[in-house]
């Protein structure tokens, strides 16, 4: 089982395949980890691509039930996630990668878009979460409800007051759009994404279209592309299309 440590985060990671690399985030919220992709992903996708890509995926901070630890870091904490998601390119000697986000891993995507411009070369938004004003406390009523106290539970250093100022910093400071960045960022994005919408309280379509609507090189997936589920093995061909058509052109070709 591998780790990726630095300072007080320890990060686990798995990798499978050869290839440019593929970073694949996992849906489920702030419990965001490897078994999601099979156990909970609308499709498997280090599975998928595994033949196209080297698949790299990770048990993002904190996740209940997986195995990565670190501090519940309020100030900022999307960029605590993109530090540590970049800190394990850097420990895999990766610099260029393709990434596609399940659920948060949308904003955290975006996030990784913004924090380096210069390694992205292309992403993939797949059923993203994003602020719902007429249900504006859904992720962070998930936060407090389930996530939260499973780690209060299992770590004397994280109160349940810790947990609401950090559920509070993720979704409602600002609450809005996608929670990770601002709308002036996606106008200004040049990273090629694809946007794979979704409609559940989680998933707002509005958003999913919003940020397809405002990202400059921004492509729409099929819609829907989920149920029935007979159409989700045409929309992960439409995912692996749109890689393959950024991943970067080796030199000397």
């Amino acid at each position: 089982m591998p780790f990726y440590e630095k300072g007080d985060v320890r990060i686990h990671y798995e990798e499978v395949g050869s290839g440019f690399p593929l970073f694949l985030i996992p849906g489920g919220g702030l419990n965001s980890r490897i078994a999601n992709w099979s156990a909970t992903g609308p499709f498997n996708a280090m599975e998928e691509f595994k033949n196209d890509f080297r698949c790299i995926a990770m048990d993002q901070r904190n996740a209940n039930a997986g195995e990565s630890t670190g501090p519940v870091q309020i100030d900022n904490p999307w960029d605590a996630f993109a530090t540590d998601q970049l800190g394990l390119m850097d420990h895999l000697g990766i610099h260029e990668f393709a990434v596609m986000g399940c659920c948060i891993g949308g904003p955290f995507v975006l996030k990784l878009m913004e924090k380096a411009p210069d390694r992205v070369v292309a992403g993939v938004l797949c059923q993203p979460v994003g602020h719902r004003p007429e249900s504006p406390n859904v992720m962070y009523d998930s936060g407090l409800g389930t996530w939260g106290p499973a780690l209060c539970a299992q770590r004397t250093d994280v109160t349940i007051e810790i947990v609401e100022a950090y559920l509070h910093n993720l979704y409602r400071s600002p609450g809005d759009f996608v929670y990770s960045v601002s709308r002036d960022f996606v106008r200004s994005c040049q990273t090629p994404m694809l946007i794979m919408p979704d409609d559940v309280p989680a998933h707002p379509y509005a958003v999913a279209m919003e940020v397809a609507e405002l990202a400059p090189n921004a492509e729409l997936s099929m819609y829907p592309w989920k149920d029935p589920k007979d159409l989700i093995p045409q929309a992960v061909e439409g995912v692996r299309n749109f890689l393959k058509a950024h991943q970067p052109v080796p030199s000397g070709r």
